[in-house]
């Protein structure tokens, strides 16, 4: 059971994180931010929970609101900037982030920060807060803001040509991203009850590009398909398959990328689909 609880409740996690890399990309934005984002308000909950006795609803809304100002501020910088800029700044991130927590024993340096008190019904939490936000991002994707981030994606200057701001939606598409990526750090630090900074390394930049693009980065739904296969199923596995994980994502993602680029589930399909759903029930 225990086993059960940490996969549900790490795939709610996995969801939110990989829809955190999904929104930026969308613009063609392929943005580590999120990562750091993640690693802040896991931080912060830490601090606020262990230290100051906030109760959780608060810190779930200052975290929330840490990733939004964080995203914000950023995306005003880069975004109008082409994908490897992003890249770059996103991967810097990451180094900074890592740099000052390893280094502030107040978040207890590399040895890492623990006692983070439990919360009770986390699961409850995490769903809760899951299917808001799910709902949310179906909102998005059925918008107007969607169908120009679309625009952009695929052209730029196409987009520039019919008077679609890139930079304003991509500043939308990058807060949101940041929110997400803000409630994901809070309810993992909520979950395991201690932090270590190896987590927010290149190994969880992995296990997110693989349930980006082998789910499919062109809508919402290959990140829900692939996050309990690719994030959640590792941890029911024994140990000696854990560590061949990286490989084995890596492997997918070549396989994907030469024989399936856009993923799993496509845009095309979930569109196929409710037309069949329309056409069924008129």
């Amino acid at each position: 059971m225990i086993l059960l609880y940490y996969f549900l409740v790490f795939t709610a996690i996995y969801i939110l994180m990989g829809w955190s890399l999904y929104l930026p990309y969308r613009v063609g934005h392929l943005h580590f931010l999120p990562i750091s984002i993640m690693a802040i308000c896991a931080y912060f909950a830490g601090i606020a929970s262990r230290e100051w006795g906030w109760p959780f609803l608060l810190i779930i809304v200052v975290g929330m609101l840490i990733g939004l100002i964080i995203s914000y501020g950023v995306s005003l910088l880069i975004g109008d900037a082409p994908c490897f800029t992003v890249v770059i700044v996103g991967l810097t991130s990451m180094f900074i982030v890592k740099t000052v927590i390893e280094n502030w024993n107040l978040l207890g340096g590399s040895i890492g920060f623990f006692n983070i008190p439990s919360i009770r019904y986390l699961i409850l939490w995490a769903y809760l807060l899951l299917l808001f936000m799910g709902y949310l991002m179906f909102l998005i994707e059925d918008s107007q803001i969607a169908r120009k981030a679309s625009v952009i994606f695929n052209d730029r200057k196409l987009a520039a040509s019919l008077g679609i701001r890139s930079k304003k939606i991509a500043l939308f598409f990058h807060s949101f991203s940041g929110i997400l990526a803000g409630l994901s750090g809070i309810l993992y630090a909520s979950l395991i009850g201690g932090l270590t900074v190896d987590f927010f390394s290149f190994s969880i930049v992995g296990t997110l590009m693989a349930i980006l693009f082998v789910g499919g980065y062109t809508c919402m739904w290959g990140v829900v398909l692939a996050a309990p296969l690719l994030g959640g199923i590792p941890i029911l596995l024994p140990d000696m398959l854990i560590v061949w994980k990286q490989v084995i994502y890596g492997g997918l993602l070549i396989a994907m990328v030469c024989f399936r680029p856009q993923g799993l589930i496509t845009r095309q399909q979930i569109i196929g689909l409710k037309n069949n759903l329309r056409r069924k029930y008129k």
